[in-house]
């Protein structure tokens, strides 16, 4: 349902308020493809602008997003692309998919900065989880055939994760989306050159194990990220997520770190440009 004007303006007012610290924000996972954004696409730009985001990531979920978000990146070149299959929609799709992906990588290499959003999800039903390994197998292969870094989604998975990487000896890096979790299990995908994306769990008082990891591990480790339409902030449940969310994420990652906002910021840039492999500016 489209935002009503009150809404609009509120919601504006907003981020230009969450904005105002000046900060420049790199939002590294964000579905703006997706209807509940597609929407009203422009406006929500607008938004995640003042409030500080500079650039984000469109990762494609199924096959038939991956034109659609390379049309984005021409529309707007701070609109990252990355494509994939995500585990949710594996069982729509056959091999004959990781064949198309292939030729969109060599047709758009400079288009796209990762393979994504792929991965496993033993949430869901059993009978889903042959081809989700068969398709992840496959796009895992294709990035390290492509040099490219890959954006893991992860549920009840992360040793089978890790167990994939280390047989194809992936040293492509990339960022484990919607990380959380303990040190132990953040510091299994850091060696192996990922980065954490860390978004609204934050927000979150309740999810202590994560933000005591998020407190204790190297700057260097993170990345920030929305999963916009998805994954909605403390206090804002049952509301669509936006872009614009992400300078509260970044908010809150400032309460749990000690560093001062400058360099908190200046570091998530770097990172962000460093794992996507894109100039800084």
């Amino acid at each position: 349902m489209p935002l009503t004007d009150n809404t609009v303006l509120n919601d504006t007012a907003a981020a230009q308020n969450a904005g105002s610290s000046g900060f420049k924000l790199f939002d590294t996972h964000c579905h703006f493809d997706l209807p509940e954004l597609a929407i009203q696409q422009a406006l929500y730009w607008q938004q995640a602008q003042l409030a500080g985001v500079a650039a984000l990531v469109i990762p494609a979920v199924q096959q038939s997003a991956w034109q659609n978000v390379l049309q984005l990146h021409q529309q707007q070149p701070h609109w990252y692309v990355a494509l994939g299959i995500h585990p949710w929609w594996a069982a729509e799709h056959s091999l004959d998919a990781v064949v198309e992906l292939n030729k969109l990588l060599i047709a758009n290499d400079t288009a796209v900065v990762a393979v994504g959003e792929i991965g496993l999800d033993y949430a869901l039903a059993e009978n889903s989880f042959d081809i989700q390994q068969q398709l992840f197998v496959e796009q895992l292969a294709l990035a390290k055939q492509h040099h490219k870094p890959v954006i893991l989604h992860h549920r009840k998975s992360q040793p089978q994760l890790l167990a994939e990487l280390k047989r194809q000896q992936f040293n492509e890096g990339g960022i484990l989306h919607a990380f959380s979790g303990s040190q132990q299990q953040a510091m299994a995908f850091v060696d192996l050159g990922f980065k954490l994306g860390i978004g609204g769990t934050i927000t979150y008082e309740r999810a202590s194990k994560t933000r005591n990891t998020v407190q204790k591990l190297p700057l260097n480790c993170f990345v920030l990220e929305t999963d916009a339409p998805a994954m909605p902030l403390a206090g804002f449940q049952g509301e669509v997520n936006t872009p614009a969310q992400l300078a509260r994420v970044f908010s809150a990652l400032c309460q749990l770190r000690k560093e001062s906002p400058e360099v908190i910021a200046q570091q998530l840039w770097q990172n962000s440009s460093n794992v996507l492999r894109l100039r800084s500016s």
